[in-house]
């Protein structure tokens, strides 16, 4: 687990030194897809975050964050599954983080990743799940759903820029996008 808490900006930017750099470095983040899996290590349903944004619209989400100054990938990614999920989810990062997919943010409208804010690289990664899922922070709800009911137009359409992208990709990666 990392020591940097969720809400202390520590070795960190100011919002506004944050978004001069935003607009002029590439930020580095982490997407996860909290899986539960069967007996075999198949997985039987993924999770969905659903969220509301500062404009007050609703919508899913993968785990998503930014990789802090001096953390690792695993420090980030088991941070933001525990602020996003709740320390009781009992994540089960593998030993080697190598990521199902990368995602290439612009601020270029219509690109297939787009983030009006900044240029952003994110790696993707499937996370195997044990515990009690409890979401906490800006995340309403988490929604289990079988890979064949995440994938219904329904639900890609809910989902924030790029995210549904990367969960067709999940699916694919693991052999279960029909």
């Amino acid at each position: 687990m990392s020591d940097i808490a969720s809400g202390d900006l520590g070795p960190w930017l100011s919002p506004e030194d944050l978004d001069l750099v935003r607009r002029k470095v590439p930020m580095l983040y982490i997407d996860a897809l909290p899986a539960r899996l069967d007996g075999h290590g198949e997985v039987e349903s993924v999770g969905l975050l659903l969220r509301a944004t500062a404009g007050g619209t609703i919508s899913r989400a993968l785990v998503s964050g930014r990789v802090l100054f001096h953390e690792t990938i695993r420090e980030a990614l088991a941070r933001h599954l525990d602020k996003d999920l709740g320390p009781m989810a009992l994540p089960r990062l593998p030993q080697s983080l190598v990521p199902f997919a990368v995602g290439e943010y612009f601020p270029t409208p219509g690109s297939p990743f787009h983030d009006p804010r900044q240029h952003a690289v994110s790696l993707a990664y499937v996370i195997p799940v044990v515990g009690d899922c409890q979401p906490a922070n800006d995340t309403l709800e988490l929604t289990w759903l079988t890979p064949a009911e995440a994938v219904t137009p329904e639900i890609l359409n809910d989902m924030v820029e790029g995210h549904a992208i990367l969960l067709k990709q999940a699916l694919a990666h693991l052999g279960r996008l029909r």
